[in-house]
C-alpha cells in the first residue's frame, strides 16, 4: 500500500476538520445571536462537510482494514472521535437554535394577540374588566363560604 494515499487521506481529514471548526464557530455565533434566516446556509455547509469527513474516515477505515499498522488505527480512531464530537456539537447547537426560534415565535404570537386586543372595540375592554371583577367576587365569595363551613364544622367538633 502506498503511504502517500494514507497521507493524502489524513491531510484531507485534517483540512475538513479545520473547515468544520471554522464553520462551527460561525454557527455558534449565529445561535447566540438573534436568527436572521441565514442559518440554513451554514447548516447545509456543515452537513456537507460532516458527510465529506465521514467519507474520508470510511476510506481511511478501508486502508486500515487492509493491513494498516496500529499507529494508523490509532490515527483513524482519533479522526473518528473528532467527527463524532463535531457531529454531536452541531446537533446540540441546531437543537438550541430551533428552541430559540420556537420561543421567539411564541413570543411574537403573544405580542400579536396583545396588539389585536388593544385594537379591539373599547367596549370590549369594559366587558373584560367586568368579567375580571366578577371572577374576583366569585373567588372571594368562595373563600367566605369555605370560612363559614370551617367555622360551623369546628362548632360540632
Amino acid at each position: 500500500m502506498e503511504a502517500s494515499s494514507w497521507d493524502a487521506l489524513r491531510k484531507q481529514a485534517r483540512r475538513l476538520e479545520a473547515q468544520l471548526d471554522d464553520q462551527m464557530i460561525a454557527y455558534r455565533k449565529l445561535v447566540s445571536m438573534k436568527s436572521d434566516g441565514s442559518e440554513n446556509d451554514i447548516e447545509s455547509d456543515i452537513e456537507r462537510s460532516l458527510k465529506q469527513l465521514q467519507q474520508v474516515n470510511s476510506q481511511m477505515q478501508t486502508w486500515v482494514s487492509s493491513g494498516g499498522s496500529e499507529v494508523l488505527s490509532h490515527t483513524l480512531t482519533r479522526h473518528m472521535e473528532i467527527l463524532q464530537d463535531l457531529t454531536q456539537e452541531f446537533y446540540r447547537l441546531r437543537s438550541s437554535l430551533r428552541a430559540k426560534q420556537q420561543h421567539a415565535s411564541l413570543l411574537d404570537l403573544r405580542d400579536f394577540d396583545r396588539a389585536k386586543f388593544d385594537v379591539e372595540d373599547p367596549s370590549d375592554s369594559a366587558d373584560q374588566a367586568l368579567l375580571r371583577e366578577q371572577a374576583a367576587i366569585g373567588r372571594s365569595t368562595g373563600q367566605v363560604r369555605i370560612s363559614s363551613f370551617r367555622a360551623s364544622f369546628n362548632c360540632f367538633s
